[in-house]
């Protein structure tokens, strides 16, 4: 669907022109100037309702930032108008909130796989599938992350739709199923929790297209269960450089 005659889609509003092939995705729509300010002349393109997207170029590649709002409805909205324009490479810059106890606050967690806890996934694949992360951008942020020193955690990470479900299940009707899931994730060894990535992940592989995910660690409510010290870090420059740094060297690579 498009939202006019001239090759706009319909809820990014943008043309194939306004975008670069390889495109960074955080939630916030307000981290896209942010995001745009280590491009190189970049330009506000568009701004429809939670999609804000921002235009410049890394090492010499066209390039656009592209928020998506919160979960994954609007994740997978994005990611699908976006790759009808011709993106073929995005990297999610989010937050996330610890689970495993190891992963503090301020340190950065790099997605190899989601769990499917959210919706939107299902309507694109049954559930036996998998939503694992592309093996290239996954590479490109661990080595981002390993030259940038920071200090970062790779593997399973579980998504949901809602966030009060995770920080207060005893007050909801399925506090019961929460409560039970929530202790498997943490046997499991899960990293954290968000909202994207599983949506993302199951999406790009029916478009065939490139997905990865990296994000600042806010919190973690395990460490703060345990007495732990768990401060609160919104920061997320640090993070932000993972996925620019990433974004270079598949550009690179690339060529």
């Amino acid at each position: 669907m498009k939202y006019s005659d001239d090759g706009r889609q319909y809820h990014i509003g943008l043309k194939a022109e306004d975008i670069g092939k390889y495109v960074i995705l955080p939630g916030d729509p307000k981290r896209c100037e942010k995001i745009a300010a280590y491009f190189e002349n970049p330009k506000k393109v568009g701004d429809r309702r939670e999609f804000v997207t921002y235009t410049g170029f890394l090492n010499g590649e066209k390039v656009s930032v592209t928020s998506t709002g919160i979960g994954g409805p609007s994740a997978a909205i994005a990611l699908t108008e976006l790759s009808k324009l011709g993106a073929h490479t995005f990297v999610r810059v989010g937050t996330c909130g610890g689970i495993d106890t190891d992963v503090k606050s301020g340190e950065i967690v790099i997605a190899q796989a989601a769990i499917r806890a959210e919706g939107t996934s299902k309507e694109y694949a049954p559930i036996e599938f998998p939503a694992v992360a592309d093996f290239e951008v996954t590479t490109a942020l661990k080595k981002a992350s390993e030259s940038l020193g920071a200090k970062s955690h790779i593997g399973v990470v579980q998504c949901k739709d809602s966030f009060y479900g995770q920080h207060e299940p005893d007050l909801m009707p399925t506090s019961y199923d929460l409560n039970n899931k929530w202790e498997a994730w943490k046997r499991l060894g899960t990293l954290a929790s968000e909202m994207e990535s599983a949506a993302l992940f199951t999406v790009a592989r029916f478009l065939k297209v490139r997905v990865g995910s990296c994000f600042l660690v806010v919190a973690n409510q395990e460490r703060e269960k345990e007495g732990l010290a768990n401060p609160v870090v919104h920061d997320t420059d640090l993070a932000i450089r993972v996925g620019i740094t990433a974004l270079k060297n598949l550009i690179e690579a690339g060529k």
